[in-house]
């Protein structure tokens, strides 16, 4: 007769995204997941596979998650304009507030990882082009509502406004100063015409 599990899956999986996300794939060890998790390593392996396919659950955890996030934070806003503007704030607010910037664990995984694995790369690929669709279909939005200029191409800008996320992201972990990103963040939104 099969064990049933004595844990959560969610929330040990959870606790693994949490330790990936601040400590990274490589300076994580599997005694400081287990320690995180509160199971021990057979567990793990049962239920998730070696470490490198937990860290990969974790990262489609975390990716589904922000995109959800993304897409509903840019629907709550009439206005598309204001909505990014608002969507980008947040973001450096998050990082000047917390006490470790942590930046988006997506992005830190495409730094650590994609390099150098294929599959992380096509993971954090797809993410960008996921967060790509939903950014141009809010830009469409704008178009369709009048609020935007009929004229600009709203894939293209889509996909400008990613790469400066990514870039706003990573820089976020240096600490500049609130006038260096808030000049640029003023520059990026001048795609929104």
């Amino acid at each position: 007769m099969a064990r049933t599990r004595e844990f959560d899956e969610e929330k040990v999986l959870e606790a693994a995204m949490q330790l990936f996300w601040e400590k990274g794939y490589e300076a994580t060890s599997l005694s400081d997941l287990t320690t995180r998790m509160g199971i021990q390593r057979p567990s793990i392996y049962s239920t998730f596979g070696d470490k490198k396919e937990l860290f990969e659950t974790a990262l489609r955890r975390y990716t589904m998650s922000r995109a959800s996030e993304v897409r509903t934070k840019l629907q709550n806003n009439p206005s598309v304009k204001e909505a990014f503007r608002h969507f980008f704030n947040e973001v450096i607010d998050e990082e000047y507030t917390e006490s470790l910037s942590r930046g988006c664990f997506c992005i830190n995984t495409m730094v650590e990882l994609a390099p150098h694995d294929e599959k992380f790369e096509i993971l954090t690929r797809e993410h960008q082009m996921y967060l790509s669709v939903i950014f141009q279909e809010t830009i469409e939005r704008g178009i369709q509502s009048g609020e935007l200029d009929s004229s600009i191409d709203a894939k293209a800008i889509a996909q400008a406004l990613i790469v400066s996320l990514i870039g706003l992201t990573v820089i976020m972990k240096s600490r500049p100063t609130r006038s260096f990103v808030d000049n640029s963040i003023e520059v990026m939104l001048t795609l929104l015409r």
